[in-house]
């Protein structure tokens, strides 16, 4: 068979991490895929005249991406350039000039997936993204394909290994935010402008991609409740830790009643469940499925090797399809493009779960009166107090609250009710507290 040739498009980390796997494993790789595989051309910029990065030695290497997309002889566009422009556009011409595509770009896919996939169904042409959920973990194939004979009932994981590790550091070393987020862009994991990593905007990006293939719901990235861990304070972890918790930040999405839950949050999790212990910047994806039941997938979510794995071994995939009829290939979002759902997704506010408080009161009798009163108007149950005595010289202390499952609206309120208490200063810290148990 005469070999697939390859277009590179950004020879950053995950560039060149995927020329140098496509030239170093070769031979294996081409007894995977039953050919040769080769990289003829790759854009980069910032290169100099005649530079070529390890691996693209045999390439043919410019700074016009849509060179590389135009060229004739490429069978196969692999796009890491990341960021939605002008990403999009290079993935809708090479599509447009009828080129299967590898992306790592979970941005993309998240926010213009629904427009991509349709031009690629229409054109009978593969989008492949394996390496856009959790790197090198290979847990788009588990889901659309390991795990396709199951209902899928829920998926919750650790999908952004900056904020893992920076939670794990606060745990273990019981450093605040401020200072391991320093440290984070330091050793590189976290950007000069760590918004995305912090405020889970790159999770939800992920979590949105993992809730298609899961359930056969159109793309819907806007719809993903969202918030960070820059407000989680020191005390939040020792105290989770007191009460047989560590904190993690989660992408959920789960099948309900009412449609399909999307959220990324900071989590309590009980400390004995084997993704609470997932530490560092290693990522971690829990699958509840109904014949197989839990199930972890775990592993490096970020680096050159690790990413550069995934992106290959979605070339592999694509190269064996190519002779595929393409109304017989894997759907890009699992189900086929006529089967994918209308159900809607649910509110946060619908969204039923239980809840960490922590809040600063006055160290006074008839102040955790005053708050059971509350608790007890908004129906919700208290599972645990725990209260600190006030510091030396301070007359407020801190009352952490476990509460049972509840909605959020009627958490909301409570919350409400509870600042606007006179011995209450300040706002009321909330967690979501999830058990992840197999019921």
């Amino acid at each position: 068979m005469k070999p697939v040739k390859v277009g590179l498009l950004g020879l950053g980390t995950v560039g060149g991490g995927t020329a140098r796997v496509l030239m170093s494993n070769a031979e294996e790789i081409a007894r995977r895929a039953g050919r040769r595989i080769d990289l003829v051309h790759a854009a980069a910029k910032g290169l100099a005249e005649g530079e070529k990065p390890e691996g693209t030695e045999s390439a043919v290497v410019t700074d016009d991406a849509f060179a590389v997309v135009e060229n004739p002889q490429v069978d196969i566009i692999v796009e890491l350039i990341g960021g939605y422009s002008p990403a999009r556009e290079l993935v809708l011409k090479a599509i447009e000039n009828g080129k299967h595509v590898v992306t790592a770009n979970k941005a993309l896919i998240a926010m213009h997936g629904n427009e991509i996939f349709a031009a690629a169904q229409e054109k009978g042409v593969v989008v492949a993204f394996e390496a856009a959920v959790a790197g090198g973990i290979p847990i788009i194939k588990a889901i659309r394909e390991g795990l396709a004979g199951n209902h899928i009932h829920w998926i919750a994981g650790i999908i952004n290994g900056t904020g893992n590790f920076i939670l794990t550091e606060m745990r273990d070393k019981g450093r605040d935010f401020d200072d391991v987020l320093s440290e984070a862009q330091a050793l590189g994991y976290a950007e000069a402008d760590p918004t995305f990593d912090v405020e889970g905007i790159d999770a939800a990006h992920k979590l949105c991609i993992l809730a298609s293939i899961a359930f056969g719901v159109p793309l819907q990235f806007d719809k993903v409740y969202t918030e960070g861990i820059s407000k989680i304070a020191p005390e939040d972890v020792t105290n989770a830790a007191q009460l047989g918790y560590r904190i993690k930040h989660l992408g959920i999405t789960r099948a309900t009643a009412d449609g399909i839950e999307m959220r990324v949050h900071p989590t309590l999790i009980p400390e004995k469940r084997l993704i609470a212990n997932v530490d560092g910047v290693m990522n971690a994806v829990l699958v509840m499925a109904d014949k197989l039941g839990p199930s972890l997938y775990y592993g490096a979510g970020a680096g050159a090797d690790p990413t550069a794995s995934a992106v290959v071994a979605d070339v592999i995939d694509v190269a064996r399809s190519l002779t595929t009829d393409p109304d017989n290939r894997v759907p890009h979002l699992a189900f086929q493009p006529d089967q994918i759902s209308d159900a809607p997704v649910v509110d946060i506010s619908q969204v039923e779960t239980a809840y960490y408080l922590r809040l600063n009161a006055e160290d006074r009798p008839g102040v955790m009166a005053d708050i059971a009163r509350i608790m007890g108007a908004g129906q919700i149950s208290i599972e645990a107090i725990l209260q600190k005595e006030p510091a030396a010289g301070e007359s407020t202390a801190s009352i952490i609250l476990l509460t049972q499952r509840i909605r959020e609206g009627q958490m909301d309120q409570a919350i409400a009710a509870l600042e606007a208490l006179e011995s209450v200063t300040g706002e009321v810290t909330r967690i979501r507290v999830e058990s992840l148990s197999a019921d």
